[in-house]
């Protein structure tokens, strides 16, 4: 595993910087704990918005994206919307931003996505994949929860990506808020890379990434807020990836799997989909997890492909279901 030239968590680091200096601004609130460790609450009792989940996205792209929320129209409905690029794909999605550290204790549990985990190699399996390992005295890490996290769980994460805690900084952000539901739909061209990677795609070989999805309506419970963020990206998200080195034949092989509409489990808003399931993810096809639509281009021929499509009367049918 080479030596990186990017650090995800000092280029993310830049943007923690912004986030306490104009901390009333983006309505979150820094913490010291008693480990001395730094926590950014962004909607659990802080007011957070879309500017905070705006800026959230890029610190778990450990700075090497850009976030921009617009407006834009799925078929009848209208919705704030996140459009995400960079020019540093496998990196920035599979090496920061993918939700790989599942930390739990008896009396805790939540996601952790963003920098922290090219340090902890949270799972090491992708690091291995696209040789990539983080070198970094700051450790930047997200968690998707309603709740801080306890000492004990700081204590193992400083441990963890072998820094001291007063180096640690852990951004709190529930689901059910709209600085969660932001950076939810943030992570577009992730879920892209990720599916592709799975179907074989050397993601090492996509050079640039654009996406956008939906930022869906907040809802109190956890769970409709869940299926509402998974509806975003299942039904509302559309990516677009520039490779080289791969074949178009390949590509063609590729691109048909990589989108939800190639499960069997497509075409119900995801709560029902999950309903169905018993509320066990492990019984929901994993096909599923991907983008509605996604586009490739391959630079060195020139060709475009396209598979899949945006559905709103589904989106619709997410928002509507509970009237």
């Amino acid at each position: 595993m080479s030596k990186p030239r990017i650090s995800v968590n000092y280029e993310a680091l830049k943007l923690i910087e912004d986030l306490r200096r104009d901390s009333d601004k983006y309505g979150v609130i820094f913490k010291k704990t008693h480990l001395n460790a730094n926590l950014i609450d962004a909607g659990i009792k802080a007011r957070g918005g879309f500017s905070a989940g705006r800026i959230i996205t890029e610190i778990c792209m450990g700075g090497l994206g850009s976030a921009e929320i617009t407006y834009k129209n799925y078929g009848d409905i209208s919705l704030p919307t996140i459009t995400v690029t960079t020019d540093h794909p496998a990196i920035s999605t599979l090496g920061s931003q993918l939700a790989g550290w599942r930390i739990k204790t008896e009396k805790y549990s939540a996601i952790g996505s963003g920098p922290a985990r090219a340090l902890a190699l949270k799972p090491r399996s992708i690091y291995r994949e696209i040789g990539y390992k983080d070198e970094a005295e700051s450790a930047i890490l997200v968690l998707e929860s309603s709740r801080e996290p306890p000492e004990e769980v700081i204590s193992d994460v400083s441990t963890k990506c072998k820094i001291e805690p007063e180096n640690l900084f852990l951004v709190t952000v529930p689901t059910s808020s709209i600085a969660g539901l932001t950076q939810i739909s943030g992570r577009i061209v992730e879920t892209g890379m990720h599916r592709l990677s799975k179907l074989g795609l050397d993601p090492n070989k996509i050079l640039y990434a654009c996406g956008s999805a939906p930022i869906m309506p907040i809802h109190p419970d956890p769970v409709e807020a869940m299926g509402r963020a998974n509806d975003a990206i299942l039904y509302g998200g559309a990516t677009y990836y520039v490779v080289a080195d791969i074949g178009d034949d390949e590509i063609r092989k590729i691109i048909g799997r990589a989108v939800s509409s190639a499960s069997k489990q497509y075409g119900e808003p995801f709560k029902k989909i999950f309903e169905k399931a018993g509320f066990d993810f492990y019984k929901v096809d994993s096909n599923l997890f991907a983008p509605a639509s996604i586009t490739i281009n391959n630079i060195e021929t020139g060709r475009v492909f396209k598979a899949g499509k945006i559905s709103p009367e589904i989106l619709e049918k997410s928002l509507t279901a509970i009237q």
